[in-house]
């Protein structure tokens, strides 16, 4: 499964895409980044006149490349079959440093295991100075329907 089609796999749309690129994925990784823009609505009411991006947002980030991502190419991969859905069920994340409006990051992303449905992967946002801004771990379910 090629990058493009895991793009046009993943169940989300803007103002709720966090993912512009993925640079690398393969069957124990994957990399990407995204740019927030600066007229987006949480950056309104986020610390008034010294907007951040939120860690719910950064998390959402971290999750959509490194672990939807990552789950699509696997499940895609698995004996042909059809990309499944990753439901996200438990993350550990660090916050070392702030991300301001118009910044761009990088997440990666490294499987720790894929095995009864079930993805866990160490993750990482840089920034474009790389350093990291966030780190920890992230884990999903991958199923076939959205509801189960």
């Amino acid at each position: 499964m090629d990058k493009a089609a895991i793009l046009s796999h993943l169940p989300y749309s803007k103002p709720f895409l966090f993912v512009d690129e993925l640079e690398t994925i393969d069957e124990n990784s994957v990399t990407g980044s995204y740019t927030f823009d600066a007229d987006l609505d949480f950056y309104k009411g986020h610390f008034k006149d010294n907007p951040v991006t939120p860690g719910v947002i950064l998390t959402e980030t971290m999750a959509q490349i490194g672990l939807v991502c990552l789950g699509i190419y696997l499940s895609g991969s698995a004996e042909g079959g059809m990309p499944g859905h990753v439901m996200l069920t438990s993350t550990a994340i660090d916050f070392m440093k702030p991300v301001f409006p118009g910044e761009k990051v990088t997440v990666t992303a490294q499987k720790v295991y894929f095995r009864f449905k079930k993805l866990n992967c160490t993750v990482q946002m840089t920034n474009a100075s790389g350093e990291i801004v966030c780190k920890g771990t992230i884990a999903g379910m991958v199923t076939n329907k959205m509801n189960a």
